[in-house]
């Protein structure tokens, strides 16, 4: 295994140069940044190998003289495989501090939280000691799901499955009541996996909420059309409107009642946030008149029109 060319330089690298080309290639496929991907996972160890045989200038001196072979040569082999950095198998924890601590170079200290751009573990951003490698969480998972209206409304429990590359999850997804179309709900620590001991990432789920045959949402308020009778519409009666969590409701349609109009039950909207009051729910009439009548019918109107003359549309315009 030639390590020179794994991290892509000369033989007459310096030890700067080797460092870079390391931090480099370890920033490029670093399983937090590639997660599930096994190429980058390989190419990661391979890295991480010819790091600590090139990093260390007794080592590297060894291997320019007997090459590969030096690694079974008594002592000081660079025991690719095994060592601070776990097996070639990928067992054990991966100790990166100790890779740029305070160690290598001369005794210049490197801080692993600048590889990806700073933000290391909690609890202090400053050099650690040789050993204490600095637990990063895993990255966050992000998902959609659908949930039937009702449930966006009234609130309750949602089942969604996920594939995190082990099978596959099911996870129940609280649903607060009035949750809106396009919200995003934060699961902690459902995400993927941290690779250096830290915890887990979190799962972020956009819900979209499915539309109802009937009920539509205005702010917190529902609407719900009913259709009416001419007559309903003139003499007045009972109606029944539908209600999300009550069932059929019967009220009074006021005689005279035009369409468009909006009776409303006070209470049976949506709610405005966890825990919070509701809106109401508004019956708006529609008065359905019939594509088709019959002669007596036609007169019956006409008769209608005649003993009470109505303008709806005078001085409108004017």
């Amino acid at each position: 295994m030639d390590y020179y060319k794994i991290l892509g330089v000369s033989r007459e690298a310096s030890a700067d140069d080797i460092r870079k080309a390391y931090r480099k290639l370890a920033r490029e496929n670093h399983p937090d940044r590639k997660p599930g991907d096994k190429q980058a996972a390989e190419t990661f160890k391979q890295v991480q190998q010819a790091y600590d045989v090139l990093g260390d200038q007794e080592k590297r001196e060894q291997f320019d003289r007997y090459g590969a072979a030096f690694e079974n040569m008594g002592r000081g082999g660079a025991q690719a495989g095994g060592g601070r950095y776990g097996s070639a198998g990928g067992s054990g924890p991966v100790d990166l501090e100790s890779i740029f601590g305070q160690g290598g170079f001369g005794g210049a200290g490197f801080d692993f939280s600048d590889l990806f751009g700073g933000g290391g573990a909690a609890g202090g951003s400053g050099r650690r000691g040789r050993g204490q490698s600095r637990a990063t969480p895993g990255q966050n998972l992000q998902t959609e799901m659908t949930v039937p209206f009702n449930l966006a409304a009234l609130g309750g429990t949602y089942e969604i499955s996920l594939d995190k590359g082990a099978g596959v999850e099911r996870l129940d997804v609280k649903i607060p009541a009035g949750l809106k179309d396009g919200a995003t709900i934060r699961l902690a620590k459902q995400g993927y996996a941290s690779q250096t001991g830290g915890p887990a990432g979190d799962l972020l789920v956009t819900v979209k909420i499915a539309s109802h045959p009937y009920f539509k949402r205005e702010g917190n308020n529902l609407l719900v059309d009913i259709p009416v009778t001419i007559g309903e519409a003139v003499l007045g009666g009972k109606i029944e409107v539908p209600t999300l969590d009550d069932g059929i409701v019967v009220l009074t349609l006021p005689a005279g009642t035009s369409s468009g109009a909006r009776l409303r039950l006070k209470g049976k909207g949506l709610f405005d946030k966890p825990g919070g009051t509701r809106g109401d729910q508004f019956a708006v009439v529609k008065i359905v008149v019939p594509k088709q009548t019959d002669d007596a019918a036609k007169d019956l109107i006409r008769q209608f029109d005649r003993s009470a003359p109505l303008m709806p549309r005078a001085g409108m315009w004017s």
